[in-house]
């Protein structure tokens, strides 16, 4: 079963839907689920009470509602419901800040994502913003920061990254101090190079500037930074070609320096030796990995003083945090949530620890992200219970970039959806699942996507994934699935993809609803773009789903079927194409126990015909899975006329398909020559030949369904000819002898049997065709070489002494000990028609004493008790007469050893099944 693990990388929101149209689909029944709920005149209830729960909705539910009628949309305007906005999981663009810019007039907080978003917020006419905070703004240019300064001289807080600003320059930092002078905090990330004169420029102009986080930037002026005189909070994390001898000079000098963020830079114990040393009031300092000062210091103690502290990977980290306040907590892992919620609390203290969470779940995101296999070590001793520790804080912001770091440290590799053991096993163990779980049940929407995308990551472990069923889990991203954020459904649609794995989850998917939840979600974004994303998570999880009898009902139910083949037609996605084909693989494989499925499947208007075209897509996966899914719908023969007829044999009639694809269309094949008018047509259609091919492979899947082809295939006389004339003789021989696989073996042997039964002698001989008689001159020769090997074959099944035993004597008990012995336990699933059985007894009285041991060796093979279709070839033997055949053949004296011995397992066959028929016959 295909698994799921999050892929690195931005999400771009494009394609997502309006804020305020994306809710086009919620009626007004569905604001009514009892009689007592109809009767409530809504707009009755206080003033108060409705903003209250106007607070609770998302922004586009929140805007969404104040369509409704004139009161909710006075009520939805308050300027308490709009004094922040988070942008980041909707499309943005100008055409809708102008339609809410007539809230937006007292906003203070803002958060978006991309540069569009970037541009249409001047759109949004809120002059009197305090805080902006944007993600992947790679793309962002110097004139668009510029005018976002220039147009909010108000701001206070202001934050692009933490991926690269690569387009931002000095110019622009300039024109923040020139524009922001009431600046506190300001956070840019992987700006290329920051000049001096900007920094002096910021010094100047920003004399409230608190925070400064110059993060992954190449080249920064470090003697400027040291006129930064009113910067409490200092962040270089990342950062390169900095000199330190001359940095730690300088900084230490910084008049109100409380805390330095250091980490991933080469900074060496010298220079944090300085720094310590020389600042008067640096109290925190962290430098986690920090390959030099690491390889130079084993035992930071010496760094330490009285209240002030310095972070390293090799110390313990929450330790060290709990000498900053003489308030303490039993609990370790609620040590931030705890601080937080402190009401007689240092308001230096506080500040101090809310910027170590910021640093802090920076630093831990950096190292989840860019060493994926490494520092396993670090996450299992610490990082995940700081990670955990991280999600309880009172910071938004800190609390998603933890949840993050959890779904990404999780994943070993992305490319081969790999999900770390250990790690996940910690996450469980220090109760991780319950903390995310209560996260994923937030409001806030990006919040609600990080839980779902690190639940779906843990799920990948059994273990793990039993506890997040167990802990409400399943009904959490069932109902996340529904969301109308696309980033949302996509992520706990990805959670269901992995929880669907495990059989003892299907059931509980299913009773939450998860189908039609996932059914729904395929049609609510269009499949080009980042709507693919939303329907081949929902088709993995259907693809799993499917596999279970009950589930695949339900899938059917729900429209499952017509939908999946939609996205298999009709979608350009690889992904998406793949997972609906192996999902309709898995419909059409319960055969008779599901037939429903299986001819809804194959009955369903173009089905066949989308799933033969796909055979031929671009994309292996895809080939494989419409292979496979025409494999198991072969099975049914009302399919079988129709995938003939929508030119199947030809799309599966190929030599040169890859090793999964080669088994599945011969398996396929395999299917659709139980027919006998598909027989004849893939023997006159050129399928042969690639059969032959695929039988030569030295992968036993690939030759041993190629071989149960040419086993049905040669039971059309034409067709044995064409074996004869293509080589397949030889290829059956080497089969039958040389073989790992046992039932290739006996298949093998089973068509040379068909092949040398002397029906195709008669055609051969009214050939008239001189390259069929060239072909055919050694038929002799042939013949005595099948039947050389099917002796053989037969013979590694003899005990001579047992078989000597079992014909003079009457024992059960040795009987039945010879059965066990020379049954063939994949045989049971072979079914026969009546034609078939008729053609083995025909054999019983062949004149060649090894088709007479072959046929009775497969007639006692197919009437195994227990067998799958046991009763269907017993009841054709007791209709055709067989059993005084049988005893002939045990009593002749020149029937061989082996052809007794397996006359009389037949023999014995029969009675039981008989009489397993009639005790079931009682029973009913």
């Amino acid at each position: 079963m295909t698994r799921r693990v999050r892929q690195k990388g931005s999400q771009s929101n494009e394609k997502s839907k309006d804020i305020i149209e994306s809710n086009s689909e919620i009626s007004a029944a569905e604001c009514c689920t009892s009689d007592s709920n109809c009767n409530v005149d809504w707009t009755t209830l206080p003033d108060d009470t409705m903003i209250q729960l106007f607070s609770s909705l998302n922004y586009r539910d929140r805007a969404s509602l104040s369509s409704t009628c004139q009161t909710y949309r006075l009520l939805g305007s308050s300027a308490c419901l709009w004094d922040s906005l988070d942008l980041r999981c909707h499309k943005f663009n100008s055409s809708v800040a102008e339609a809410l810019s007539s809230r937006c007039k007292n906003l203070q907080k803002l958060r978006f994502r991309g540069v569009e978003s970037a541009n249409a917020i001047i759109s949004l006419q809120a002059r009197g913003l305090r805080g902006i905070s944007g993600d992947f703004c790679q793309d962002m240019s110097d004139a668009t920061l510029s005018m976002l300064a220039a147009r909010h001289d108000l701001l206070e807080n202001l934050q692009l990254g933490l991926d690269a600003c690569q387009r931002i320059s000095s110019d622009a930092i300039e024109a923040i101090a020139f524009c922001c002078k009431k600046l506190q905090r300001l956070q840019l990330s992987g700006v290329k190079k920051i000049s001096g004169y900007a920094i002096n420029t910021l010094a100047q102009h920003c004399p409230q500037l608190v925070e400064v986080e110059f993060v992954d930037c190449e080249n920064v002026d470090v003697v400027a930074l040291g006129n930064l005189s009113s910067v409490r909070y200092l962040s270089v994390a990342g950062a390169r070609n900095l000199k330190w001898d001359s940095a730690s000079q300088v900084w230490s000098k910084l008049p109100n320096l409380l805390g330095l963020d250091v980490s991933r830079t080469e900074i060496n114990s010298a220079a944090a030796g300085r720094l310590f040393s020389l600042s008067q009031n640096l109290k925190v300092m962290l430098a986690l990995n920090c390959p030099i000062f690491e390889a130079e210091v084993s035992n930071i103690s010496a760094y330490n003083r009285k209240d002030r502290l310095l972070f390293a990977l090799f110390n313990n980290i929450i330790e060290g945090l709990t000498l900053l306040s003489s308030d303490k907590t039993e609990n370790k892992r609620e040590l931030f949530s705890y601080w937080g919620k402190l009401k007689n609390k240092d308001k230096r203290l506080r500040e101090i620890i809310c910027w170590i969470e910021r640093v802090l779940s920076h630093s831990l995101w950096h190292i989840a992200e860019n060493s994926p296999r490494t520092f396993d070590d670090f996450w299992l001793k610490q990082g995940v219970s700081l990670s955990l520790c991280l999600l309880q804080s009172l910071q938004e912001d800190v609390q998603e970039r933890a949840t993050t770091t959890i779904a990404t440290f999780l994943v070993d590799d992305d490319e081969i959806a790999t999900v770390n053991r250990g790690r996940a096993e910690a996450v469980l163990q220090d109760g991780g699942i319950l903390l995310l779980l209560d996260l994923a049940r937030s409001c806030r929407e990006a919040l609600q996507s990080e839980a779902a995308k690190a639940i779906a990551n843990l799920s990948m472990d059994p273990r793990v994934a039993k506890a997040v069923a167990e802990n409400g889990g399943i009904n959490v991203l069932v109902k996340l699935v529904m969301s109308m954020n696309k980033f949302v459904a996509e992520e706990a649609a990805g959670g269901l993809w992995n929880l669907s794995v495990g059989e003892e989850h299907k059931s509980t998917i299913t009773e939450a609803g998860g189908v039609k939840a996932l059914v729904d979600l395929i049609f609510r974004w269009p499949s080009d773009g980042d709507g693919s994303l939303c329907q081949e998570h929902a088709a993995g999880a259907l693809a799993n789903l499917s596999g279970n009898y009950k589930c695949s009902l339900a899938v059917a139910e729900a429209g499952g079927v017509h939908t999946l083949l939609m996205l298999a037609y009709s979608s350009k996605a690889e992904g998406v194409q793949e997972q609906a084909a192996r999902a309709l693989v898995n419909l059409a494989s319960h055969g008779d126990s599901n037939t429903d499925d299986n001819s809804s499947v194959g009955q369903d208007a173009g089905a066949l015909v989308a799933l033969v075209q796909l055979t031929s897509s671009q994309h292996e996966g895809v080939r494989q899975e419409a292979a496979g899914a025409l494999w198991n719908l072969s099975f049914d023969e009302k399919n079988r006329e129709a995938i003939v007829a929508a030119g199947g044999v030809e799309a599966l009639s190929c030599s040169n398909f890859s090793q999964g694809l080669q088994e599945r269309a011969a398996g396929a094949l395999w299917g659709l020559s139980v027919s006998e008018a598909n027989s004849i047509a893939i023997g006159q259609e050129g399928g042969i030949a690639p059969l032959i091919a695929l039988a030569h492979s030295d992968i036993e899947a690939v030759h041993e369904t190629a071989t149960g082809a040419l086993w049905n295939l040669s039971f059309n006389p034409g067709n044995a000819v064409r074996i004869v004339e293509d080589g397949g003789v030889s290829v059956l021989v080497h089969l039958c002898s040389s073989s790992t696989s046992k039932m290739a073996r006996y298949m093998a042997a089973l068509a040379l049997t068909y092949v040398f039964d002397g029906r195709m002698d008669e055609i051969v001989l009214v050939g008239s065709s001189s390259e069929r008689n060239s072909k055919t001159l050694n038929l002799d020769g042939l013949r005595r070489l099948a039947f050389k090997h099917i002796e053989e074959f037969l013979h590694t099944f003899t005990d001579t002494q047992t078989f000597s035993t079992v014909v003079t004597s009457l024992s059960l008990t040795t009987l039945a000990h010879v059965a066990e012995a020379t049954h063939i336990q994949e045989a049971r699933h072979l079914r026969c028609s009546g034609a078939e059985i008729g053609r083995y007894i025909a054999m019983l009285q062949n004149s060649y004493s090894i088709l007479k041991a072959c046929a009775a060796f497969a007639l006692f093979q197919l009437t195994m008790p227990r067998g799958r279709h046991a009763m269907h070839h017993t009841s054709l033997l007791q209709n055709g007469g067989v059993a005084r055949v049988l005893r002939v053949t045990a009593a002749a004296a020149n029937s061989t050893l082996e052809t007794k011995v397996y006359a009389k397992l037949v023999l014995r066959n029969l009675e039981l099944c008989h009489s397993d028929a009639s005790i079931s016959s009682i029973c009913e």
